[in-house]
């Protein structure tokens, strides 16, 4: 295990309108903001969800078109290839409170509003590289 250590900066809220992207949105947020490390936390509610599922290095997508509440979509922001990239999972709850979880995909639309919560980390500097072995793209503490 490698270690990195960070002050907490500004800290952002942002609300998310019907039809948004739930992705795009964090990173847009992230970006006009100016956050390039970080972390977040989202409230709020889906008209269709995109989640999946990692195995064998590649995620398994689940689609729900329904009515979502988000009881929980926590994340982080790093950069890849110098630019934002946000890494996002989701816990959904339709209508009967059944719950569904996983890694947040595009295509995830805002239904009502969504509420976000961005927390800077000063000075850090987080990138994502390609890991051959995962097949994913992971924070890289190269010295």
């Amino acid at each position: 295990m490698k270690l990195r250590e960070s002050e907490l900066g500004k800290v952002v809220f942002a609300r998310l309108y019907e039809d948004e992207d739930l992705l795009e949105a964090i990173t847009s947020a992230s970006k006009q903001a100016k956050i390039s490390a970080g972390f977040f936390a989202l409230i709020g509610t889906l008209k269709i969800a995109k989640i999946g599922f990692y195995r064998d290095g590649n995620y398994e997508p689940i689609e729900i078109a329904a009515p979502l509440e988000i009881v929980s979509c926590i994340g982080n922001i790093s950069l890849k290839e110098k630019a934002p990239i946000v890494h996002a999972h989701i816990i959904l709850s339709d209508e009967k409170g059944r719950a569904f979880g996983g890694h947040a995909l595009p295509g995830c639309l805002v239904s009502v509003t969504g509420e976000l919560m961005l927390v800077e980390a000063v000075g850090m500097k987080l990138e994502k590289k390609f890991d051959k072995k995962t097949k994913l793209n992971l924070w890289s503490f190269d010295e």
